[in-house]
């Protein structure tokens, strides 16, 4: 008899994070029914070893998320990384993450935005202005868009707006960053 189960991974931010767990799993003799940002569904034909697939995410700077409020925090997350590198690219237009949040995690968002303060020590405001930032660098660095159009594609008010909360968050100005570009992005998985 097959054991499935659905497990839960916190720092799943991207195409080679899924690429990594799903290796992983295999790895480890799992069959990988389905995988997404955060989430992976795996059978086995004996008991699945929790412990084992602990111990092998934490080896790849994932960790396994076990109760329902971490859930809905990396749910949460997840939201804001993927609308942020879809604005970046073009693939979406103005968006509004709050009802987005609140329609994806079913959960009032003024729930979730407390929830996500007492966990996290920060609004969810302020960690969708940190992602931005991040995303800010990023395309300073690869230097193919002016700030006018990385203010645009990011849902900036205006070119102002953008270069003053980009130096409250990191001390530079934009120009200056791109000159120099010493200070070194952050994995977004890391931010907080």
């Amino acid at each position: 008899m097959s054991d499935k189960r659905t497990l839960n991974i916190k720092n799943m931010v991207c195409n080679r994070c899924i690429k990594v767990v799903s290796e992983e799993m295999k790895k480890l003799g799992y069959k990988v029914l389905d995988i997404s940002l955060g989430e992976v569904i795996i059978s086995g034909y004996d008991n699945i070893d929790m412990d084992k697939i602990k111990f092998v995410l934490e080896e790849n700077g994932f960790e396994l998320i076990d109760d329902k409020n971490s859930r809905i925090i990396e749910k949460v997350k997840l939201t804001i990384i993927n609308r942020i590198r879809d604005l970046s690219e073009g693939k979406a237009t103005k968006i509004n993450l709050v009802k987005e949040i609140a329609d994806e995690s079913h959960l009032s968002y003024q729930y979730v935005s407390t929830l996500f303060s007492s966990i996290e020590g920060i609004t969810i405001e302020k960690y969708i202005i940190l992602q931005k930032i991040e995303k800010v660098k990023e395309l300073l660095v690869y230097d193919e868009l002016t700030l006018s159009e990385i203010a645009y594609r990011l849902d900036y008010s205006s070119v102002q707006h953008l270069s003053n909360q980009f130096k409250k968050v990191t001390g530079l100005t934009p120009s200056y960053f791109k000159q120099f570009k010493e200070q070194r992005r952050k994995p977004i998985d890391k931010i907080i």
